[in-house]
């Protein structure tokens, strides 16, 4: 995956979230609860790991914005 940046994470509030899962429903699933509840970045797809179990999915969230704007 790509490295975080400093950016990503300036101001509290700010944070990046990943997400390990059995598979790619189960990923996306927790993406849509914290969508809900506020902004996020979200992704459009997961990443697999050679030799690693399951699936990684990797999004931006920010808990001063509220969902949709």
């Amino acid at each position: 995956m790509r490295e975080i940046k400093e950016a990503h994470v300036a101001v509290p509030g700010l944070a990046v979230v990943e997400v390990a899962a059995a598979d790619d429903e189960t990923a996306f699933a927790v993406q849509e609860l914290l969508a809900a509840r506020c902004a996020i970045a979200p992704a459009d797809r997961t990443m697999r790991e050679p030799g690693e179990p399951g699936v990684r999915l990797r999004f931006f969230l920010d808990l001063h914005q509220k969902p949709g704007s």
